[in-house]
């Protein structure tokens, strides 16, 4: 399972990049892809709204179960990422990469993060 060590995670699952400029990118990790199952449909926060870490910014339905998708970090929508909108198997195939959900800008504040090797500790637990 791949864990970036350039992210900071939370434990339930999502990841955030460090801010670039003001802004910072928001997906949810391979452990989560991978437990999920298919991902048929992303409920993603709009572009313009307020969304605080640690709190609940939207969903994400498989064919298994429909999850809530919380902000790792305080701030105000800046873009959501309509290709995976569009086809949301890119969470499944590229969580990392094509399949990232949203950007924050500014960031304000943060959830509870986890640096790689923390995150990777806890989901070896969970296996």
């Amino acid at each position: 399972m791949t864990i970036p060590a350039s992210l900071s995670y939370t434990a339930d699952h999502e990841w955030v990049s460090a801010p670039q400029g003001p802004t910072a990118r928001v997906g949810v990790t391979e452990y989560a892809a991978q437990a999920l199952g298919d991902v048929v449909f992303l409920d993603l926060p709009a572009v313009g709204q307020a969304v605080t870490g640690g709190e609940q910014c939207g969903e994400i339905e498989s064919t298994k179960s429909v999850s809530a998708l919380f902000a790792p970090v305080s701030g105000t929508v800046s873009a959501v990422n309509q290709a995976a909108v569009d086809a949301p198997e890119l969470v499944n195939e590229d969580p990392f990469g094509e399949g990232w959900l949203f950007e924050v800008s500014p960031v304000s504040g943060q959830g509870e993060l986890l640096g790689a090797e923390a995150y990777a500790a806890l989901t070896a637990e969970g296996e």
